[in-house]
């Protein structure tokens, strides 16, 4: 039976990939920042999932993580590295502690996450990393969240070469717009979500927004035998967007 780690797996595409994965038989654990987000999903989350509360800024929350894994599964045949934030800001309004927050939730805890995990990922394993499509496109506001997320993606191919003589893969990724339940919680008027999401769903040739499961599938396919030839590599997930010149 496989193992397979996610963090970030108590809401979105996570959650989603979580549930996806345990309906074709792995073990999965799903990770939360907080004791809150742990115990609203654990309810109802399907046989084989366990959830557990690892904030990924915590060096010694993802100790003691590594430490559960090891006692559960022995090993891990998928970490799905997907914990992450978003703020957007501009260039003028970033302060450090914006700064900071998304740099050290984005990518010095994917980054070390991975380390502690390593010794635990059994050959031919799957590391697969969440980045998306504005570390690559253009977005107002979101440079510092995009850079974040963006040096992940720059360490994808020498990670790759790092872990090839185990036959461990590393891939990424990239998510366009995706209906999730982020701006549910933005405390936005339902009026202004639904305009959102239809703005953003013009600006995509396929003219919707993508669904969740499509990202689970795609995290599915990475960590599969048939993706066993894939390193290194992203793929990106939208759609068409960003396709377009005009």
């Amino acid at each position: 039976m496989p193992n397979a780690l996610i963090t970030g797996g108590t809401s979105g595409i996570g959650l989603a990939t979580a549930q996806l994965l345990a309906g074709r038989g792995h073990r999965v654990v799903v990770t939360g920042s907080t004791d809150a987000s742990v115990a609203a999903v654990a309810p109802g989350l399907p046989e084989g999932v366990t959830a557990v509360r690892a904030d990924s800024r915590s060096l010694p929350d993802i100790d003691r993580l590594t430490d559960e894994v090891r006692t559960r599964f022995g090993h891990l045949d998928l970490l799905f590295l997907n914990a992450g934030v978003f703020r957007a800001a501009t260039l003028a309004t970033v302060d450090e502690k914006m700064y900071d927050e998304l740099f050290d939730v984005n990518a010095k805890g994917q980054f070390f996450t991975l380390q502690k995990m390593e010794p635990l990922l059994a050959e031919g394993a799957s590391v697969v990393i969440t980045v998306g499509i504005a570390a690559t496109r253009g977005v107002a506001g979101a440079s510092v969240a995009a850079g974040s997320r963006g040096a992940l993606l720059t360490m994808v191919p020498s990670l790759a070469v790092e872990l090839a003589p185990r036959r461990i893969r590393v891939n990424a990724v990239s998510p366009g717009a995706i209906d999730t339940p982020l701006l549910g919680k933005s405390g936005l008027p339902e009026e202004d979500i639904a305009r959102i999401k239809r703005n953003q769903a013009e600006q995509i040739p396929f003219g919707r927004l993508g669904r969740m499961t499509e990202i689970a599938e795609t995290v599915a396919f990475l960590a599969s035998d048939g993706a066993a030839y894939v390193t290194g590599q992203e793929i990106v997930v939208g759609g068409g967007a960003g396709l377009t010149l005009f």
